[in-house]
């Protein structure tokens, strides 16, 4: 528990701030199993690679003796954004929480220890929250140490809407700290200001201050902007193999160094010669991509299948045929699908998420029938039985109804 080149490689690989770092120091070479804090918004049902991030930092102290404390954040995940100027915060019934929370837990246990984690929903303390609690709970902090975050001082200088009850939304992820005794938090580096918060509550409330972990945030696949399923840019640790292997071989070059380091055990002067090399163009970049990709897929499944995997994309991607196993989708007869646009049969074939996914697809050149790409003018009734290729990996084998 206290090695100290563990401890030495769990403060720094993939940490972008450690608050307190000296007394975690000590109290990671004092042996005693500390409580590691990481609460979850259940908003979406799925984990991606982005998550992926502070549950494998999570699962290194595990690793090292330490208890994970997850919080199921089934009352703030409530409140959300309710000015509506986040896309990544929705406001979700109880209902939804729970749905979310179920998939959530089974995914996250891919990556950390189930045996080693206690879970805790927050509604087993605020269930019984009373007004006068809340009022009690709303003194301790100013509207002016709230400003101070980032999003909020943005939203208020640009004159947009900030709704009262986002400011809940940093207390009561403290007094979850608080509930828990937490010794560590961890959290991303845009939850910084929360996890102080918590920091200060522990204090106020007589208990020792939480140490805080920050970890960074992972670019999404378009190397832009965050990791996010809301902006349809993510990798979800439960997709199938074969697109957990094509979204990773769509990475911008030069994130590839970046997932080896907070996504694998590439060791890290390893990890340093793959970023230099990429950085010097000294190297074919797709062949790291493979190699990062068969990582990832065998990491949430296994090697047969991160092979299987591989074989996939080369023959359907880089050398253009169809998988061998292409599922079938039957042609509505052809009255019902006179006149219909292309666009809405790739939505209902489920080989589109939506119309302008499939009109964006359309003008892009990236869908074909047998290999004759599908103009945006032809309609529905214009497709026959043939393999339609839809963007680089969707593949369907279409086949006409047998009328009754």
């Amino acid at each position: 528990m206290n090695d100290q080149s563990a401890i030495d490689s769990a403060l720094s690989r993939g940490v972008v701030e450690v608050i307190g770092e000296d007394e975690l120091r000590k109290l990671l070479a004092g042996g005693k199993p500390l409580r590691l804090k990481m609460g979850f918004d259940p908003t979406a049902p799925d984990i991606h690679f982005g998550h992926v991030v502070g549950l494998r930092k999570l699962r290194q102290f595990q690793d090292m003796g330490h208890t994970v404390v997850l919080i199921i954040a089934d009352w703030t995940a409530r409140i959300g954004d309710p000015s509506g100027q986040s896309v990544t915060r929705p406001m979700l019934t109880a209902e939804q929480v729970k749905a979310n929370a179920e998939t959530y837990l089974v995914q996250f246990f891919k990556v950390v220890d189930k045996a080693r984690t206690e879970v805790r929903w927050q509604s087993e303390w605020f269930a019984d929250f009373s007004l006068t609690d809340v009022v009690e709970l709303t003194s301790r902090f100013t509207v002016a140490q709230f400003l101070a975050r980032e999003d909020f001082s943005e939203r208020f200088k640009n004159q947009k809407p900030i709704a009262i009850t986002e400011f809940l939304y940093p207390l009561l992820q403290a007094y979850d700290s608080v509930m828990v005794k937490a010794d560590v938090e961890f959290g991303g580096t845009d939850q910084k200001f929360n996890l102080l918060v918590g920091r200060d509550l522990q204090g106020m409330m007589a208990q020792r201050p939480q140490n805080c972990l920050l970890v960074p945030i992972l670019p999404g696949t378009d190397g832009v902007r965050k990791m996010s399923k809301s902006l349809n840019n993510y990798i979800g640790v439960d997709e199938p193999p074969a697109d957990m292997y094509g979204k990773t071989m769509s990475l911008p070059d030069e994130l590839v160094g970046t997932f080896f380091e907070l996504l694998t055990d590439v060791p890290d002067s390893e990890v340093a010669s793959i970023k230099a090399t990429i950085e010097a163009g000294a190297t074919n970049p797709m062949d790291l991509k493979k190699r990062l990709a068969r990582t990832l897929v065998m990491t949430f499944y296994d090697e047969a299948t991160a092979d299987e995997s591989q074989a996939n994309f080369e023959r359907t991607v880089q050398a253009g045929q169809a998988p061998e196993d292409v599922p079938e989708v039957s042609l509505p007869p052809l009255a019902d699908r006179q006149g219909k646009r292309l666009s809405a049969f790739l939505v209902d074939a489920g080989l589109a998420g939506s119309g302008a996914d499939a009109k964006r697809l359309i003008e892009q050149r990236a869908v074909s029938l047998d290999g004759t790409v599908l103009e945006s003018n032809i309609t529905s009734d214009g497709l026959t039985e043939g393999v339609l290729k839809v963007g680089k990996r969707q593949f369907a084998r279409l086949i006409e109804a047998v009328e009754p």
